[in-house]
């Protein structure tokens, strides 16, 4: 169990927590939300130590393991296997076939694991920091946007493998989907406190409305009654006969509270503009192929049409060819062969990450949203610099300061400047925090026009999704109907053999002896009595202070009820009071032999599964 205490954290002039306090309980999965610069990354780092907090107290039981994925690349071995074995526990260094399926999990097939981990893109040694973190199996598990860099097969291989984790998780995420699926609490940063809730993030923001509704009507209510009370004072003081009256209600004035006016808070607010389409078909793609290499084929023969008003997704693993599709429909890459037919007056509006790089450094946000639109004025610029989160003078930063981050946002700006009839979106949710994922579904499903998407996020598919154009088992097509349906007509490929439940793994190619058995069950069995030994005695010491406690707090109560028939109060006052103490030490006593017994079951049960395992598998 990790406690915070009192804690508060500031930088410069802006406080980010004011004496929070939480804890972190036993197996508790737990999702960190709050708008992008609140503090969740912050107190990550002080969790960690990597930071410090200006008062009160981080509280980490000694030996508790904490894993955080680093962004930092540097390896140290020849190949992504043994690479991803450096997380593997001590006593567990043979065992690869861990490592094995969690990278399979994340997407390295059978021949990447023999690679050389710097041929990857930094988004796939990414993926490789995460590997060796899950496989060392922490007792806190830290995850800051887990899913950035991951296709939508590998998120659902997270999301399974974490809800069955069997410790203590902390996750970041702007994905609300995901986060939903495996959490049991949520933990808010909201106005420099904190708060944890059991339930899901729809339950916590719920809550915080509801607070908030009541605070206001609390303030409105009490500047009222405030108003009231001093228009009698200045109506009456000077009635002698009231005097008494008046002067009640000076006292009453005095200790009213002042509830200050709540902050507005900013959030993204996004609106398209559309550009009128009278037609039906927004574009056909006739046969068209797509290869950057004569080894890579990514888009084979595919035909489509894309009518007025569709919601249609791009679905399917990294690298297989949902970016370049995007581009191929926005006309910045050409078909190898095959044609694409756009309606007279399409007028597209493209998001791509990548497109990033075409910002220019000199200009300041202002001017890159003037030079999308030359049309619009400079009020209209600065009204959707203010709904990117630029308001004031931050719409004249220059573009060469920002992060990465704020220049998605100023590309996003850039895209509501321009009235468009189709948007073609290339993974949108990236950099945005949970709020203004939200506020940008919401504006895509009320788009009075086509949209085409690339995303992994299973909230957007679910709600937006009518068609799908789906990339897998080499081969891409198109599919008629929502996510939902996709997932229950055909689902993803060789999901069950990513499912984290399942410890189906290659069949030795070596048929084990009769001794071989004996002696891995025997290592099986010497390395659970090890790992089992300091809990057993802890259970045991626990058991015996009871017993002790328990003993006592019967000679104090027979002590007690000597003292009240002789009627000594001092006596009867100073025996409560050793009662009380002796009874809370019990209490106590107890929630630790709870927890201990919780982690010898957990511990346990996975030397049982590895036994049984073993029976199952080798036994005739």
């Amino acid at each position: 169990m990790i406690s915070i205490e009192n804690v508060s954290k500031s930088f410069g002039g802006q406080n980010l927590f004011e004496g929070i306090s939480f804890q972190i309980n036993s197996r508790e999965r737990i999702g960190l939300v709050g708008r992008n610069g609140h503090g969740k990354t912050t107190l990550f780092s002080m969790i960690t130590d990597a930071q410090a907090p200006n008062s009160g107290n981080i509280i980490i039981p000694k030996n508790y393991r904490i894993g955080y994925v680093r962004q930092h690349i540097d390896f140290k071995e020849a190949t992504v296997l043994d690479e991803g074995a450096l997380g593997l526990l001590e006593n567990e260094r043979d065992q690869y076939w861990k490592v094995e399926k969690i990278l399979g999990g994340l997407g390295f097939s059978a021949n990447d694991m023999q690679r050389h981990p710097d041929e990857f893109s930094g988004g796939f040694q990414v993926r490789l920091n995460l590997a060796k973190i899950l496989v060392s199996e922490p007792d806190l598990l830290l995850l800051d946007e887990p899913t950035n860099y991951l296709d939508i097969a590998s998120i659902r291989w997270v999301e399974r493998f974490l809800t069955n984790w069997p410790r203590e998780i902390l996750l970041i995420t702007h994905d609300r989907s995901f986060m939903d699926k495996i959490i049991t609490h949520t933990l808010g940063i909201h106005r420099c406190k904190i708060r944890k809730i059991k339930g899901d993030t729809g339950k916590y923001y719920d809550q915080i409305a509801q607070d908030e509704e009541i605070y206001e009507k609390t303030r409105l209510n009490d500047e009222r009654r405030k108003k009231e009370i001093e228009q009698f004072i200045t109506r009456f003081r000077a009635k002698a006969r009231l005097a008494n009256m008046v002067q009640s209600r000076v006292k009453t004035l005095a200790k009213l509270d002042r509830h200050e006016k709540l902050e507005s808070l900013k959030t993204l607010e996004f609106s398209f503009h559309t550009s009128p389409f009278q037609g039906k078909q927004v574009l056909s793609a006739d046969h068209i192929n797509f290869a950057y290499d004569a080894q890579k084929q990514l888009i084979k023969d595919l035909s489509f049409s894309i009518n007025r008003n569709d919601r249609i997704c791009i679905i399917g693993k990294n690298g297989k060819g949902k970016t370049t599709l995007l581009k191929l429909l926005a006309d910045t890459l050409n078909p190898d062969s095959g044609t694409i037919r756009y309606a007279p007056t399409l007028t597209p509006g493209v998001f791509e990450q990548t497109n990033i790089k075409s910002l220019v450094d000199t200009r300041t946000v202002e001017d890159e949203i003037l030079y999308a639109n030359p049309a619009m004025d400079r009020q209209a610029a600065r009204n959707i610099c203010g709904a990117m989160m630029f308001s004031g003078d931050n719409a004249l930063k220059k573009i060469s300061i920002l992060s990465g981050g704020e220049k998605s946002r100023v590309m996003l700006g850039k895209l509501l400047a321009t009235p468009a009839n189709l948007l073609l979106l290339d993974e949108p949710t990236n950099h945005l925090d949970m709020e203004s994922s939200d506020s940008l579904l919401s504006a895509i499903d009320c788009f009075d026009g086509t949209v085409v998407m690339v995303t992994h996020n299973e909230m957007f598919l679910h709600a937006l999704a009518r068609r799908l154009i789906v990339f897998e088992r080499g081969r891409v097509h198109l599919f008629e109907g929502t996510y939902q349906e996709f997932l229950d007509k055909c689902g993803w490929e060789d999901e069950n053999l990513l499912n984290p439940k399942s410890e189906n793994r290659d069949e030795p190619a070596v048929k084990l002896t009769r001794k071989q058995i004996r002696q891995m069950r025997s290592d099986i069995v010497t390395r659970r009595s090890k790992s089992l030994k300091s809990l057993e005695q802890a259970i045991s010491r626990t058991e015996d202070d009871i017993e002790t406690n328990e003993n006592t707090l019967s000679e104090l109560n027979h002590a007690i009820l000597a003292a009240s028939q002789a009627q000594d109060g001092q006596r009867i006052a100073a025996l409560s009071r050793q009662i009380h103490t002796c009874q809370s030490a019990i209490d106590d006593l107890f929630d630790q032999l709870e927890r201990f017994s919780t982690d010898f079951d957990t511990k346990n049960a996975v030397f049982e599964k590895q036994l049984e395992d073993l029976g199952r598998d080798h036994e005739q």
